[in-house]
């Protein structure tokens, strides 16, 4: 072979010895059609360069494997307004796609099916419509598919069923109509199924009650009917079926008991059922049969067959009237912020960061251990000697008879993940107990037992004091046990009107801004036992008022006990209160600045005594118009130097950049020079 035939032939022998080379260039490619849809005006992820290597770090949000290819695409939070491009099929070798808590609209690619190594598919908390891809049954290698809180539509693709990883499917708050399809109980690892807020209709299969793996079925807010399978009791408070007017069982607290014609679907098959892969997905209505019917069906006539069909249509003309008036009334009533779960489910940014280059796929899934029992018998648990935590640990049945066995006359509040009741201890001294699902905590033992012992070491006047806590396996439930605090929290003393309220007198108004102030300087301090804590959720609900008037912060470190799913759902009713720092969308991550932003609109909130503050309020505090954000209720009883002086802390704090926000240290200095406000 002659010298110019080798200089020919070496630019080939170069590319298959460098396949990776060339797979970079399609990615490369790929990535860039990507971003041209993501980000139209290309405001968000300038680092995507055509000239750059998604592999070396420069490419915001992309990781890659150890043979070169992209393995993560992490953009989550980053205010993207575009869509997802049917480019994604060329990063083949993806493993986890995390588009979460954007602002994407349009349709799900069906390319997307040609991502068969992906494991994670966070696409929750956008604008998506359109139907769910069919083809996704072809990423066999799938265990977490978030698609909840966007605008999709049509049926549950029966497909679903042959996705044998599935372990998490979140699908709540769409549009979605149809049945549940008898194949999603062929998931023989699915933990978490969450359906809620939909229209879909029908039974519950049978089937899906028998996943073996199931832990948590909900279902609440569709228009379902028929009799619940009563094995779901086994999943005690994993099963939430509220909301479905239709349902009926025995077992169930909040269900009616069945009558005869709500029996008969017991014993037929189930939708979508291996036999009934042809029926409309959207059509899956049982029709009333005896045995002798069932058993010869497949001697009927045709005459029989289309009367059948005429049963089965009107039956379809009338279900869909009850769905339209039905949704048209719980869309009335339902509230957004009052059952938002974003189910999310990773770690932060930052977080995920550190594992990029270890692996493929470095965020968890969601799933929860069967044998859930963190505070167990053995003498030590991942370095964490039980002698720690044996002075503070309860008994259940300390717990049971302090509550009155969790009598709902002790019922203090509730949310999509806790229950708090008031209590007596056998001492005599009131306690509030927290009741919070083994589904709710944190599956990884070791983590849960970490922000166990971060929550035991918290010791500050101004933070409400845990004073020990219980983990029931039988129960399910972790049981936290602070001192009961007897005036309540900061928002009833909000929007007082007249009679209707107590007005908080301006002395005490200062003395609670300073209480705060200290409690969160001490959260964000480093202290030897005590790292630097963010609490995430700062707002007038979570800061209780003592006997003495005196402020403590509540659940200061619970999202370390708590899943991340969890954790999202409560900075989404913060976004929605108008709490939480502008940046976050656009970081998805949490700082002391973000508490700061809080906290400045907390101040507001002390100030004018109102709920909602609003941009004229804040104009009226720069301007100082006392009489524009000063609560009228004081009628003019406030120092005005006082006042000016917090109105300028709180002007600060609530900045939209988190660069000009004071630290809390740098406040609690403010009002300690301020000798008006000691």
């Amino acid at each position: 072979m002659g010298f110019s035939a080798l200089l020919l032939l070496f630019p080939l022998v170069f590319l298959l010895s460098n396949p990776t080379w060339v797979c970079g260039n399609e990615e490369l490619r790929a990535l860039m059609d990507m971003k041209a849809s993501l980000d139209p005006e290309s405001r968000y992820l300038p680092s995507w360069t055509i000239n750059g290597d998604p592999c070396d770090g420069s490419f915001e949000g992309v990781a890659c494997n150890e043979k070169g290819q992209v393995a993560n695409v992490s953009l989550q939070g980053k205010g993207l307004l575009g869509k997802l491009s049917p480019a994604i099929a060329g990063l083949n070798h993806l493993t986890g796609l995390y588009l979460h808590y954007n602002s994407l609209y349009g349709e799900i690619p069906r390319e997307i099916a040609n991502l068969t190594y992906l494991v994670d598919l966070y696409l929750n908390v956008n604008n998506l419509t359109g139907e769910i891809p069919r083809e996704i049954a072809s990423m066999e290698n799938l265990q977490v598919l978030q698609l909840c809180y966007n605008q999709l539509t049509g049926s549950i693709p029966i497909q679903l069923g042959a996705l044998k990883n599935l372990r998490v499917v979140a699908l709540q708050s769409n549009h979605l109509t149809g049945a549940i399809p008898a194949s999603l109980g062929d998931l023989g690892v699915l933990v978490r199924l969450d359906l809620s807020s939909n229209n879909l209709f029908g039974s519950i299969p049978t089937s899906l009650a028998d996943a073996p793996s199931l832990k948590v079925l909900d279902v609440h807010n569709n228009t379902l009917s028929g009799n619940v399978p009563p094995v779901l009791k086994r999943l005690d408070d994993g099963f939430l079926y509220e909301y479905n007017l239709g349902l009926c069982g025995v077992g169930f607290s909040s269900l009616k008991a069945c009558n005869a014609s709500d029996h008969v679907n017991s014993s037929r098959p189930e939708p979508y059922g291996a036999a009934t892969r042809d029926i409309p997905e959207t059509a899956n209505v049982k029709l009333p049969c005896n045995g002798t019917q069932c058993l010869n069906s497949s001697k009927s006539n045709q005459s029989t067959t289309s009367i059948t069909v005429g049963i089965f249509v009107v039956i379809i003309a009338l279900s869909a009237i009850g769905i339209l008036t039905f949704t048209l009334y719980r869309r009335r009533k339902q509230k957004v912020g009052g059952s938002f779960h974003i189910t999310d489910g990773h770690q932060s940014t930052d977080e995920a960061m550190c594992a990029y280059k270890k692996n493929g796929s470095p965020l968890v899934s969601l799933e929860y251990s069967s044998g859930w029992d963190p505070l167990a018998d053995s003498r030590t648990f991942n370095g964490y000697s039980q002698d720690i935590f044996q002075s503070l640990r309860f008994n259940l049945d300390e717990v049971e008879s302090a509550t009155q066995y969790f009598s709902e006359l002790n019922l203090l509040g509730k949310n999509c993940y806790s229950a708090t009741y008031k209590g007596v201890l056998r001492d005599g001294s009131v306690v509030a107990v927290k009741s919070i699902s083994k589904t709710s905590c944190k599956s990884d033992e070791a983590e849960f037992m970490k922000g166990l012992n971060m929550l035991t070491s918290l010791r500050n006047d101004n933070v409400v004091r845990l004073r020990g806590f219980c983990c029931s396996r039988g129960r399910g439930e972790c049981f936290l046990i602070y001192d009961f605090v007897a005036n309540g929290n900061l928002s009833r003393f909000l929007d007082a009107k007249g009679g209707d309220g107590e007005v908080l007198e301006w002395s005490t108004r200062v003395s609670i801004v300073k209480g705060i102030a200290k409690g969160m300087a001490y959260l964000h301090a480093y202290k030897a036992n005590k790292p630097v804590l963010v609490h995430q959720n700062i707002s007038a609900d979570k800061i209780l008022i003592d006997q003495r008037y005196n402020p403590l912060l509540a659940d200061s470190g619970l999202y370390k006990l708590l899943t991340n799913d969890i954790v999202f759902s409560a900075l989404k009713g913060s976004a929605a209160k108008g709490y939480l720092a502008p940046e976050y969308a656009t970081t998805g991550r949490f700082a002391e600045t973000s508490d700061v932003y809080a906290f400045g609109v907390v101040l507001f909130q002390i100030l004018s005594g109102k709920h909602e503050i609003t941009s004229s309020i804040r104009l009226a505090a720069e301007s100082s118009k006392f009489q524009e954000f000063i609560d009228p209720n004081l009628n003019g009883r406030f120092f005005e130097y006082e006042a000016a002086k917090l109105a300028k802390i709180a002007l600060l704090c609530s900045h939209e950049s988190p660069f000009e926000r004071p630290s809390m240290e740098t406040i609690v200095q403010e009002l300690v020079n301020c000798s008006s406000c000691l």
